[in-house]
């Protein structure tokens, strides 16, 4: 059996655990439905944040903040093969598309001042994007939103080839311990990898997400990523099912795309139609 089919089985049982308790991460009063004790009131950073529990969406940034001096790292995949190629006999046949090769995403986050995080993801298509994130609102601090200023830089061929920085920012509305909504304008060069005469370079995206905490430690989550300018094929969104354990959080989902990065978004999905399985597993260093 392969390792990515492994893993995700492992985030399926994890997803569909019924007891936080027999994952032995959660703390009691958490299992119990109640938020676990709070840090220090001296870095409110450390604090669990119910509403925000990861610092990605599906691909998309939150305004969760990384704590000074300490550090995040995620995992990705999506699998090739799509979920509407063949008929459902083939489909149930490659185990939904498991036995397809997949993109995978390793990212590491790291907190460098309270407020600025900096990371690096790189992909297995070789497309390397640095980032940083500086968060000037913080709700949790008593802003009405919280509001994130990003920038990155990605580029293709193990960051030798067609470079495309990105700016923006993430506007954050929590809904009590319930959820968060985002909107997150960005704006994009040299997205056209292409670059042929006549088209834009650039490409404009309003990045609109969703996460709604369901159950205490369960979530469904959403994005969709519209863009002007350079936009060809279709916007991409994802939709996933989470489950938080810990410092760990597991996420099935499936979109109609592979783009991880910022530049990889800006250049859309693979068309409206085509729907691919994946999962990401993230893990909190504090």
């Amino acid at each position: 059996m392969s390792a990515h089919r492994v893993a995700l089985f492992v985030l399926l049982a994890l997803l569909m655990a019924g007891s936080t308790q027999a994952l032995g991460a959660e703390a009691p009063a958490e299992a119990a439905g109640q938020n676990p004790p709070a840090a220090p009131a001296d870095d409110i950073d450390l604090d669990p944040n119910p509403s925000q529990p990861d610092f990605t969406l599906v691909n998309l940034p939150t305004t969760l903040r990384v704590p000074r001096m300490k550090s995040a790292f995620r995992v990705t995949h999506r699998f090739l093969r799509s979920l509407g190629q063949d008929d459902f006999g083939s489909l149930a046949e490659d185990l939904f598309g498991l036995d397809s090769g997949a993109i995978i995403g390793l990212e590491y986050r790291f907190g460098l001042m309270r407020g600025l995080q900096a990371g690096l993801l790189r992909t297995s298509d070789r497309t390397i994007e640095f980032f940083g994130q500086y968060n000037v609102l913080n709700q949790r601090s008593g802003a009405a939103v919280g509001l994130g200023v990003l920038a990155s830089v990605d580029g293709t061929n193990n960051f030798r080839d067609s470079y495309s920085p990105s700016i923006g920012v993430a506007i954050s509305r929590e809904l009590g311990d319930h959820g968060a909504v985002y909107v997150e304008p960005i704006w994009v060069h040299n997205s056209n990898l292409i670059d042929l005469p006549g088209e834009d370079n650039s490409s404009f995206l309003v990045g609109l997400g969703a996460r709604v905490r369901v159950r205490p430690t369960v979530y469904l989550t959403g994005e969709f990523n519209p863009r002007a300018g350079y936009s060809p094929s279709a916007h991409q969104g994802s939709f996933a099912l989470e489950k938080r354990a810990g410092g760990h959080v597991f996420q099935l989902n499936v979109s109609n795309g592979f783009g991880n990065t910022i530049g990889q978004l800006a250049r859309g999905g693979t068309s409206s139609d085509s729907w691919y399985l994946g999962f990401n597993i993230s893990r909190k260093f504090f």
